[in-house]
């Protein structure tokens, strides 16, 4: 039997032959620790990889961004670990060993699921096959939400958006039962079974013929509506409840001549010359541009609020908060004309 003692990195092995028979035998560490109990971590198996792909030490260290002693250590100390040489150092060429060729097709396996890992990181963090359901009364469904959801899809591409347009009530309705994640609704004043957070608060208009006499005023009050045909919202909504609320505590009789529940249809009847109205100040603006209708400031005020509504209990992800940012952002800027 022959002996023979050798380093590598921070090891020390003896090959030790028979005649059939050779064998290593691992030694005292070099670097003040016990390997036996010491685990591979990723930068063992980083520099093996580089140094196997290189077939130098001096390149792997430039891939690495490192220096050429700090791989030689770890793969010192890799081979200590696994108690096996991975190169032949002989004849001052480095090459892999059996083992350590055996080793690397191991890691590059383990690679391959790091790379698949990346991908799915990156699926996760662009909401890849992601669904969000988002509800609105058809005005806002019908642009602003559309506009949104567009700017949206730009940069998350993969998300699919599912827009529902209905009532006030059946908006409440979805998003309160968690049917919708969100909502973009008009308020007019408090409402429960949703969370509200407020994007912009302003006030309804008074709309008209441009022809219609009290076009010469600045400013509309509940006495210049006396006995005048109006066209109301639909009996029972917010709007409708809070217009004849502050009617009534004026004392002023009006003649409502029709009712609906779209706005739209508020203004093709008063564009229609049938009477009056009272609306928020958005379907004023979309629906008197190049028409024959004119908007007043109406006092006493009814506030409306331009809010995003949610499920009133349940946990918002990652996906519904970034489309709400997006939603702020574009209401924002498209509504600037409303704090004017």
């Amino acid at each position: 039997m022959t002996g023979q003692l050798r380093a590598s990195g921070c090891m020390l092995w003896t090959i030790v032959q028979k005649p059939d028979l050779m064998k290593f035998q691992f030694h005292t560490p070099l670097y003040g620790f016990d390997m036996a109990t010491r685990r591979m971590g990723l930068k063992h198996v980083e520099a093996f990889r580089a140094v196997f792909v290189t077939g130098s030490m001096t390149q792997a260290a430039q891939r690495m961004h490192t220096s050429q002693p700090q791989i030689s250590r770890l793969i010192g100390q890799l081979e200590a670990i696994t108690q096996f040489p991975l190169f032949d150092r002989s004849g001052g060429r480095l090459r892999p060993t059996v083992d350590g060729s055996r080793f690397f097709q191991e890691v590059e396996k383990t690679f391959i699921g790091l790379a698949g890992l990346e991908a799915s990181a990156a699926s996760i963090r662009s909401f890849g096959m992601g669904r969000l359901s988002v509800a609105a009364m058809p005005r806002l469904a019908g642009g602003l939400l559309t506009r949104i959801a567009a700017r949206f899809k730009v940069d998350y591409p993969h998300v699919m958006i599912s827009i529902r347009s209905g009532t006030a009530s059946a908006v409440h309705d979805w998003v309160s039962s968690g049917l919708c994640d969100t909502g973009l609704a008009m308020l007019y004043g408090e409402v429960a079974g949703v969370h509200v957070e407020p994007v912009l608060k302003t006030r309804c208009v008074a709309i008209m013929p441009k022809a219609h006499r009290l076009a010469q005023k600045k400013t509309l009050r509940p006495a210049d509506f006396a006995d005048d045909a109006f066209i109301s919202f639909a009996t029972g909504s917010p709007l409708h409840d809070r217009i004849d609320t502050i009617f009534a505590q004026a004392g002023v009789t009006r003649r409502v001549v029709a009712e609906t529940d779209l706005g739209a249809s508020v203004c093709a009847l008063v564009a229609a010359g049938l009477g009056i109205s009272i609306i928020n100040p958005i379907a004023a603006h979309d629906e008197s541009s190049g028409a024959a209708l004119i908007t007043r400031p109406f006092n006493p005020a009814v506030p409306v609020t331009i809010a995003l509504l949610y499920p009133p209990y349940a946990a918002r992800g990652r996906l519904i908060d970034v489309f709400g940012e997006y939603a702020r952002r574009i209401m924002s800027e498209e509504l600037d004309y409303l704090e004017r």
